[in-house]
């Protein structure tokens, strides 16, 4: 058999071996071109963020809360202060199983569910990497309990933490505030870092107009870990800067006088320095203890706070807008003599009643068979509505509310709080523009008196008085004295006072007939005269709650509680030299001469015994 050999072509042998070696050797050269370009990328480019992250890997940042500011009344008594506390915390990147956790949670320290509930709603608002309360001011019982479980509840432990104290609670609640849980609406708009590690917000008061000063700023600690989470060591730390403590200018002793004072009413005291503005009262009752708010008060005391008939959680002082009442009288009188309508001798009769031209309506006084023949001093003294009738429609609305704006009246203070109403002056463009109807000359006589359309601030009433003691000029009421930065003090800055152009003999002439209204036989406070050695001027004002139809009469022992007339006084001391100016408001006291009156007579002598 013949035999076929196969005939080798060496030349194209070495072609596919050359070609096949360049294809390979194109490859290599590739794929470390690619392997030297993510190497340059990792050592350069990505330098910062690869090391970030395996830093991140064994050091964990955690932001340090500040300590929050102290806050002092005047003579330098602590009215909020910072408490040693032990708070149940979960970071929940830490945990597997989150639900199960809280449930053997709660059944291992009878956590109710509206803590449990709550925990939830705030765990929505922070990182899974932040430590975040779950049950806070633990009792010793609680912490030894859990001591013994900590080792089954991964990512969950106990932080000492500083809380917030209020040593005086129902006492100076509505003036010093409170701090509460930040809500969702708040974190928007709150620096994430200044309030990484800061779960609480001041809510109202002092504690919320001077949140930025309190509150202090964050630090910053390293912590080394293992790969558990567990810390092994503190690498670095920046301290936190502590918040500032702030003087107000509350007296507390004085606080407590007003308080007490108003005994069984709900309403309010308000007393201001006439040199400088600074508010020595602020007194809201009812009222109520604002330590149930700083660890999440519960459902059930929130309930009852806010169903409460006395409203304890509403700020009288600021918020609380009633008619002035009698208490408008000496602005009016004053009105009347600076654009000579009256002088303190012209005399009208009073029969008890005032009737404008052709009209059978009659506007009565309070005194139903009247005061006969009185002056402008008699009218103060005794309190005469039909004489500031009368003066009312002689002014005319237009004089009349132009006047009292300069007082105040219809505006806020501007004082270093917030949430402050501003009352309400009528006049023709006011009705016009809200009501879309004309004034009508009836509506100024009641304007005359402190009623109708008008309402005023306890604050705005307190600020009204101190402005007529001075004589004309317009201090701007204000809380914080002194503020406190570690050594050095914050100089606080306060509105410059102005100054309303009245005529001296004028003002006299009205502080005279007020000075009557306590001291004289006849004056409608005249029964706090008694025991005191200097003179208060004064004027007792009683507001209508609801309005009388013409053929009723008022008769206080057969109507409800809650329709009876406010009780009001204004007064400054000694009324020669004025240091102290009042406003009391005593809801429902129905009278200002012996219910608001002996309030601010109280405070007063505290004051000037001072």
């Amino acid at each position: 058999m013949r035999r076929h050999q196969a005939i080798k072509d060496s030349f194209l042998e070495n072609r596919i071996f050359l070609s096949r070696t360049v294809i390979l050797f194109v490859l290599i050269l590739v794929l470390i071109s690619g392997l030297i370009t993510r190497l340059i990328y990792l050592q350069v480019a990505g330098h910062s963020r690869y090391h970030g992250m395996a830093t991140n890997n064994r050091i964990k940042v955690t932001s340090v809360p500040p300590t929050r500011g102290i806050i002092y009344d005047k003579q330098g008594r602590i009215l909020a202060e910072n408490l040693p506390s032990y708070s149940l915390e979960i970071i929940p990147e830490q945990v597997t199983d989150m639900g199960d956790t809280l449930q053997r949670l709660q059944l291992a320290l009878a956590i109710p569910e509206e803590k449990i509930e709550a925990f939830k709603k705030h765990r929505k608002r922070y990182k899974h990497f932040d430590s975040i309360p779950l049950l806070m001011q633990l009792s010793n019982t609680d912490v030894a309990k859990f001591a013994v479980l900590r080792h089954t509840f991964p990512g969950v432990d106990i932080h000492a933490r500083l809380i917030r104290h209020y040593p005086y609670a129902e006492l100076t609640a509505h003036v010093v505030g409170y701090v509460g849980r930040i809500n969702e609406q708040e974190l928007k708009i709150l620096p994430e870092a200044e309030y990484r590690s800061i779960h609480s917000i001041g809510k109202i008061g002092v504690e919320r107009a001077y949140e930025d000063i309190l509150r202090g700023h964050a630090g910053y600690s390293e912590i080394e870990i293992n790969a558990q989470g567990k810390p092994i060591n503190e690498l670095g730390k920046i301290e936190p800067t502590p918040g500032a403590d702030i003087y107000l200018t509350v007296d507390v002793d004085l606080q407590k006088v007003a308080y007490d004072a108003l005994a069984e009413y709900n309403g309010s005291v308000v007393a201001l320095d006439l040199e400088t503005g600074g508010v020595l009262v602020q007194v809201s009752k009812a009222s109520f203890d604002p330590n149930l708010f700083v660890s999440g008060i519960s459902h059930a005391d929130y309930k009852t706070l806010n169903s409460s008939k006395n409203k304890p959680l509403f700020d009288r002082v600021l918020r609380g807008q009633y008619p002035p009442g009698s208490t408008l009288k000496p602005f009016i009188g004053l009105a009347g003599l600076e654009h000579e309508i009256t002088h303190m001798h012209e005399t009208l009769f009073c029969p008890g009643y005032y009737q404008l031209p052709n009209n059978p309506h009659k506007y009565r006084d309070w005194k139903k068979w009247g005061h006969g023949k009185v002056n402008l001093d008699i009218a103060i003294t005794q309190s005469c509505d039909v004489y500031f009738y009368d003066m009312s429609l002689a002014l005319g609305i237009d004089k009349l509310s132009g006047f009292l704006h300069k007082f105040g009246f219809g505006q806020k203070t501007g004082i270093d709080l917030k949430g402050e109403k501003a009352g309400l002056l009528p006049s023709r463009e006011w009705k016009r523009i809200n009501r879309e109807q004309a004034w009508f000359p009836g509506e100024t006589l009641i304007t005359g008196i402190g009623q109708g359309f008008t309402q005023v601030t306890p604050m705005q009433l307190a600020r009204a008085t101190a402005t007529l003691a001075n004589q004309g000029q317009v201090v701007t009421p204000y809380i914080a004295e002194r503020i406190i930065d570690g050594n050095r003090e914050i100089a606080v800055k306060h509105p410059p006072a102005k100054n309303i152009e009245l005529k001296p003999s004028n003002v006299q002439d009205i502080i005279g007939a007020m000075v009557h209204v306590v001291h004289s036989a006849r004056g409608t406070a005249k029964r706090i005269a008694k025991d005191i050695d200097f003179k208060i001027a004064g004027k007792t004002g009683t507001a209508q709650v609801y309005t009388i139809k013409q053929d009723e009469e008022y008769n206080e022992e057969e109507i409800s509680f809650i329709m009876r007339d406010h009780a009001l006084f204004i007064a400054f001391a000694p009324a020669d030299d004025p240091k102290i100016a009042v406003a009391v408001i005593a809801e429902h006291g129905s009278h200002g001469g012996s219910i608001a009156a002996p309030i601010a007579a109280a405070v007063i002598k505290q004051y000037l015994a001072q």
